[in-house]
């Protein structure tokens, strides 16, 4: 074992031998010195080790303090092996103090991984992807309720209690989460964070992340608001001159939202193979695409017929209402849409007073209403014209309606000759209101008979 004094300069000079290894041992502190192996196959230097040599309650220890290339300044090492020599004369042992550092930062650093694999943040990117696929359930979220999902488990959520462990989730912090988004003024969407959060907990319960759900037997934090809003006939008049003149994709789009009465995002993703061929007049909505999971026939009125034959064929078997080249994505931008569309009726309400010579000061906008309101508008008009409650429900696909209990489990009788025949009628209105007829009789509404 050479006894030499290890300088910056010697150390550098110091070559590798050809095989084993070698021990170089400083001069100026006995008990530190280099060791360094002889290069492997494929390599031209061999590991140049920096260690240091002393006694612990009477037992030599040697202590490794890291190669050259982590502590490359002979000085430093030299200081390093100086301070484990006093700790040692002390009667601590250096070695060991450092594997039971090295340990705890070892359990510090898993229980840091673990920590954020289970943030919230991280279940709420994990439920969302089991939702999306349908790995760990029966099948796939619906798109339209998983974007729904996603948009508010991501603004709400995330943004507020995304870094905090899903083990500190209690119900202190679903509260505090819910109050802060009433106190925006927002308490309908309290509501609905409050509905996503409680799926979202119970997933997480179910894949043992949870004990409990901290959301359950919490209260909606806001009133349950129940939307009313119809429009009446002037409206709807008023409405199909503004789908008119904003044309595609949207016009014809709200046009056969109301004369349907189906959901937004099942007429807005809906696509040519599920029309099929239009001579037959109906459309079929596969299961995996409805709210109950079942599929939904929809007979199409001899006016939804003629808005569909208008309307570009992007792709043979791509959405009916696209906004992309090959019709290969559904239909986007609903707010602005809506926007449009409202900007349009008040407008043309502007035009109708012009014509007839009256004042358009404080000319009101019009009643603000939603896709969904347009879906309520066909019940109640459908309910007006004739049409029986169990005959309205089946058409929106309603899973309950008049008939419950024993009754709706043996009543299967999905009556679809009397569904065409309200649809039909409903149209009939509809079009008696946007292209009335010049004479001055008034056509009634024909009552539906089941």
């Amino acid at each position: 074992m050479p006894t030499t004094k290890l300088t910056q300069a010697a150390v550098e000079r110091l070559k590798a031998p050809a095989n084993g290894r070698v021990e170089y041992w400083d001069s100026q502190l006995p008990g530190f010195g280099l060791r360094i192996s002889a290069p492997r196959p494929g390599s031209k230097e061999g590991r140049r080790t920096w260690q240091a040599f002393y006694r612990v309650n009477g037992k030599m220890v040697r202590e490794t303090l890291g190669s050259i290339a982590v502590i490359p300044d002979v000085a430093k090492a030299r200081h390093l092996a100086r301070e484990s020599m006093a700790r040692a004369r002390s009667g601590a042992h250096p070695v060991e103090e450092r594997r039971r550092e090295e340990q705890q930062a070892l359990q510090q650093a898993e229980a840091e991984r673990a920590r954020a694999q289970n943030t919230l943040a991280a279940v709420i990117d994990r439920y969302l992807e089991d939702a999306r696929t349908g790995r760990n359930r029966k099948r796939p979220m619906r798109p339209d309720y998983y974007a729904e999902t996603k948009r508010t488990l991501e603004r709400d959520v995330k943004a507020a209690l995304g870094e905090r462990p899903v083990s500190e989730i209690n119900r202190s912090a679903v509260r505090e989460l819910l109050a802060g988004i009433v106190d925006r003024g927002a308490p309908s969407q309290a509501n609905h964070v409050l509905t996503y959060l409680k799926a979202l907990l119970n997933w997480a319960v179910s894949e043992d992340l949870l004990a409990k759900n901290p959301a359950d037997g919490i209260k909606m934090p806001g009133p349950r608001i129940e939307r009313r809003r119809v429009l009446d006939d002037d409206e709807i008049r008023l409405f199909w001159r503004a789908c008119d003149k904003i044309g595609w994709p949207f016009g014809p789009l709200f046009e056969l939202l109301l004369l349907t009465g189906q959901r937004r995002d099942e007429l807005a993703q809906a696509t040519w193979p599920e029309l099929g061929d239009l001579d037959k007049r109906l459309w079929r909505i596969p299961p995996e695409r409805t709210k109950n999971n079942r599929e939904h026939l929809v007979h199409l009125s001899p006016l939804a017929i003629e808005i569909l034959d208008a309307l570009p064929r992007i792709g043979r078997r791509g959405y009916v209402f696209s906004t992309g080249r090959r019709g290969d994505t559904p239909v986007s931008g609903w707010s602005h849409a809506a926007e449009r569309l409202a900007v349009t009726m008040v407008e043309l309400r502007r035009q109708d007073l012009a014509e007839a010579g009256r004042d358009q000061q404080g000319v009101s906008p019009v009643e603000h209403f939603t896709r969904h309101d347009l879906r309520r508008t066909a019940a109640t008009g459908m309910a007006a014209i004739g049409v029986a409650p169990h005959l309205v429900d089946k058409i929106l696909n309603h899973t309950t309606g008049k008939i419950s209990g024993v009754a709706a489990i043996y009543n299967r009788f999905e009556y679809l000759p009397e569904r065409k025949t309200a649809l039909e009628a409903w149209s009939r209105h509809v079009e008696s209101l946007i292209r009335p007829t010049p004479s001055n009789v008034v056509e009634l509404p024909r009552r539906v008979e089941v």
